[in-house]
């Protein structure tokens, strides 16, 4: 079983389904996924993952720390993570994942199919202006996706830029008004026009001064498609590259 959503998504794309013996809380796609037994992560039941007696755990860096990670192999679970930190490797994951299960061909087919799509939407990106993009996560204090997430290089795919150029200590930082008004995006995703004005913008109005308010650049796209490193990441390129068009 996978103690992430992205992971358990990676899992029901490449292993025998009827294997997996469980989610987390907030697993939730596949539908099929719903028919297991839930192990909550946060915080770790351990006394719930024993009674699985799952023969091995996938983890991704960052959902799981290192003090519940080595608890669960004390109780002589193995624990493999993954890490995803640009779209290659969430496709190197899946065949990772073939390997170890032992389903080599049917992670190499996920992979390839998803390399296709992707070569697809890549050049249809190619020529053209890229827009710069800013992804908020939080409204207050208001939190972004920064240059260190998988964000940039979907956007890459998508035809757009990441509008934050600097690397930060933490992947997702959290930005001032001052900040934001100089980096002038020109647009924003984080939710509709209407759902930012009456939140976000009404609660800092000198930011209604951006290009991406003035132009009404503004997008809702799937949460789960922005935050999971799963599968459906081209589904997510998908989705950004219609919004920056």
């Amino acid at each position: 079983m996978a103690l992430a959503p992205s992971m358990t998504e990676m899992l029901f794309a490449v292993a025998d389904t009827a294997t997996i013996v469980g989610r987390t809380q907030n697993c939730d796609f596949p539908k099929a996924v719903l028919t297991k037994p839930v192990v909550n992560n946060y915080p770790m039941d351990y006394e719930k993952l024993i009674s699985l007696k799952p023969e091995v755990v996938f983890a991704t860096e960052g959902i799981i720390s290192m003090e519940v990670a080595a608890q669960v192999e004390k109780l002589g679970i193995p624990i493999y993570f993954q890490a995803y930190d640009s779209v290659a490797d969430i496709l190197r994951g899946l065949r990772n994942l073939g390997f170890l299960l032992h389903r080599p061909e049917k992670g190499n087919a996920v992979a390839d199919s998803l390399q296709d799509r992707l070569n697809q939407l890549a050049a249809d990106s190619a020529a053209g202006t890229r827009p710069r993009v800013l992804a908020i996560t939080w409204k207050d204090p208001i939190y972004v996706f920064g240059r260190n997430t998988l964000l940039t290089d979907k956007l890459r795919f998508a035809g757009g830029q990441n509008a934050v150029t600097e690397v930060f200590a933490q992947p997702y930082p959290a930005l001032t008004r001052e900040y934001i008004l100089k980096m002038n995006p020109e647009v924003i995703i984080g939710g509709s026009f209407e759902q930012m004005e009456k939140t976000f913008f009404s609660l800092y109005p000198e930011l209604r001064r951006i290009k991406a308010y003035r132009q009404k650049r503004i997008f809702a796209v799937t949460d789960d498609l922005m935050s999971r490193p799963s599968p459906r990441v081209v589904e997510g390129i998908a989705e950004l590259k219609a919004v920056l068009r």
